[in-house]
Protein backbone atom coordinates (compact mmCIF):
# COMPACT_ATOMS: atom_id res chain seq x y z
CA UNK A 1 0.00 0.00 0.00
CA UNK A 2 2.92 2.32 0.51
CA UNK A 3 4.89 1.76 -2.37
CA UNK A 4 1.39 2.50 -4.53
CA UNK A 5 1.00 5.32 -2.43
CA UNK A 6 4.58 6.97 -3.43
CA UNK A 7 3.78 5.74 -7.08
CA UNK A 8 0.54 7.90 -7.15
CA UNK A 9 2.51 10.39 -5.50
CA UNK A 10 5.53 10.50 -7.89
CA UNK A 11 3.15 10.37 -11.51
CA UNK A 12 1.26 13.73 -9.92
CA UNK A 13 4.40 15.41 -8.95
CA UNK A 14 5.73 14.60 -12.59
CA UNK A 15 2.38 15.82 -14.51
CA UNK A 16 2.35 19.17 -12.34
CA UNK A 17 5.73 19.84 -13.76
CA UNK A 18 4.90 19.53 -17.20
CA UNK A 19 3.72 22.81 -17.72
CA UNK A 20 6.54 24.53 -16.02
CA UNK A 21 9.10 22.82 -18.58
CA UNK A 22 6.82 24.66 -21.69
CA UNK A 23 6.84 28.04 -19.90
CA UNK A 24 9.61 28.96 -21.53
CA UNK A 25 10.14 33.00 -22.88
CA UNK A 26 9.33 33.35 -26.58
CA UNK A 27 9.80 36.60 -28.28
CA UNK A 28 6.81 38.67 -28.66
CA UNK A 29 5.06 37.29 -26.17
CA UNK A 30 2.38 38.50 -23.33
CA UNK A 31 0.73 42.00 -24.15
CA UNK A 32 2.96 42.00 -27.64
CA UNK A 33 0.44 39.51 -29.20
CA UNK A 34 2.73 36.94 -30.62
CA UNK A 35 5.36 36.55 -33.55
CA UNK A 36 3.64 38.07 -36.70
CA UNK A 37 7.01 38.03 -39.29
CA UNK A 38 10.40 38.14 -39.43
CA UNK A 39 12.60 41.62 -40.61
CA UNK A 40 15.04 41.61 -43.32
CA UNK A 41 17.65 41.72 -40.73
CA UNK A 42 16.42 38.87 -38.67
CA UNK A 43 14.10 40.59 -35.74
CA UNK A 44 11.12 39.12 -34.38
CA UNK A 45 8.09 41.26 -35.48
CA UNK A 46 5.49 41.49 -32.94
CA UNK A 47 1.37 41.36 -33.84
CA UNK A 48 1.26 45.00 -32.22
CA UNK A 49 3.60 45.94 -34.56
CA UNK A 50 7.02 46.47 -32.64
CA UNK A 51 9.88 44.49 -32.72
CA UNK A 52 10.91 42.03 -29.98
CA UNK A 53 14.05 43.01 -28.03
CA UNK A 54 15.10 39.06 -28.20
CA UNK A 55 18.45 38.57 -28.62
CA UNK A 56 17.52 35.69 -30.91
CA UNK A 57 17.57 35.57 -34.30
CA UNK A 58 14.77 34.64 -36.68
CA UNK A 59 14.74 33.49 -40.37
CA UNK A 60 12.57 34.33 -42.88
CA UNK A 61 12.54 30.80 -44.81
Amino acid sequence: MKIRHVVVCAIALVLAAAPVVEARNQPCSGKKGGIKSCTRDGKFLCHNGTTSASKRKCSRD
